[in-house]
């Protein structure tokens, strides 16, 4: 318990437990707290199929053919529902400033500082510094440290939730929201192409300008027990695609053909994931991809996913034109943010 003081009125709150606090005390003991130790049918040593690295389709966006390029994107996401991007036209050196003052936020930044910009737990915002995302089965925890806030577009930005040190944090993630907008658009194009819909169709149906662009920091510190534990549990994502630059670090794992493949590390790629509202768009033709993140023993793992997001009111549901006699809607038209209630309350949709 912490003392607060302020006008006058003197608060008890409780500390919230950071995993990077909690990795240096493991460190020490070399052990983890149990209740980050996950039953044996997840846990990453027992699970994952060893000496095999899976090679999801690499996808080439300076290839002048567009039609191999649409094919290629519409054959990932109906069989893989994950690719990498190469030449997708954000240079190194944006992608590197990304990288470089996130690191400095969780690993130079005191935690006071960090903590003022933490979220805030009676909100409904999912923004801000934290580790608890949600409610997770038999009270486990991931092993991970996280930042949300959005990027895009401007209306829904509040600077609250963005870092003020390091000081060129805000130029940093401000420049790779305008390079990304690029590849958004390159994507979103493509997927509608291979559904045999106009170039602009899937865009417009998932939200148009209006698609929120929720930038998120995952911070994995080093784990004495990387063969007992999670980063991040198995899920798809709610978004409608989301893109993430990782660093050096092997951690994302993709579930296919009933086994855990580790997915290889590309320098400079884009790693695209296709979530649960491209899938209700599509009709079930693309794929959601079932994923998760395991941990390192020795190194800090990183990643910045960029969840495409529709705006809370936005309905989503099967695009018109996919649907007839004999492909009739596989999912509900629904509010996303209904959506987003009952999936993250595990209540059918």
């Amino acid at each position: 318990m912490k003392t607060v003081q302020g006008n006058g009125v003197t608060a008890l709150t409780m500390e919230v437990a950071r995993v990077q606090a909690i990795a240096s005390i493991s460190k020490c003991m070399n052990s983890i707290p149990s209740e980050y130790i996950r039953s044996e049918n997840e846990q990453p040593a027992a699970t994952t199929l060893h000496g095999v690295v899976l090679q999801v389709p690499v996808i080439d966006l300076r290839d002048d053919d567009e039609e191999k390029v649409v094919k290629m994107i519409a054959e990932a996401s109906k069989e893989w529902g994950i690719f990498q991007v190469i030449n997708h036209g954000i240079p190194n050196e944006v992608i590197a400033n990304l990288q470089k003052v996130g690191k400095e936020f969780f690993e130079e930044v005191p935690q006071e500082e960090k903590e003022l910009i933490a979220k805030n737990p009676g909100s409904q915002s999912i923004e801000g510094y934290g580790t608890s995302l949600q409610k997770e089965v038999e009270g486990k925890k991931g092993w991970v440290d996280h930042l949300f806030h959005k990027i895009w577009p401007p209306s829904e930005i509040n600077c609250r939730y963005w870092p003020k040190n390091p000081p060129s944090y805000r130029e940093a993630n401000e420049e790779y929201a305008k390079r990304l907008r690029d590849v958004v658009d390159r994507i979103f194009k493509s997927l509608s192409l291979g559904l045999g819909l106009e170039a602009h169709e899937m865009m417009e149906a998932a939200g148009g300008e209006n698609i929120v662009h929720l930038l998120k920091i995952n911070y994995y510190p080093p784990c004495p027990r990387p063969d007992l534990v999670l980063g991040v549990v198995a899920h798809t994502d709610m978004s409608h695609i989301t893109i993430l630059v990782p660093n050096e670090v092997q951690g994302l794992q993709v579930f296919k053909d009933d086994n855990w493949y580790d997915v290889k590390y590309i320098p400079n790629a884009l790693i695209v994931h296709i979530g649960d509202q491209v899938e209700i768009l599509s009709n079930g033709k693309y794929k959601s991809v079932y994923h998760r993140t395991t941990v390192n023993k020795d190194k800090t793992r990183m990643s910045w996913p960029v969840f495409l997001e529709p705006p809370s009111e936005h309905e989503v549901g099967p695009i018109p034109k996919l649907i007839n006699e004999a492909n009739p809607p596989k999912f509900k038209t629904k509010k996303y943010k209904d959506y987003v209630y009952c999936k993250l309350n595990k209540l059918p949709q």
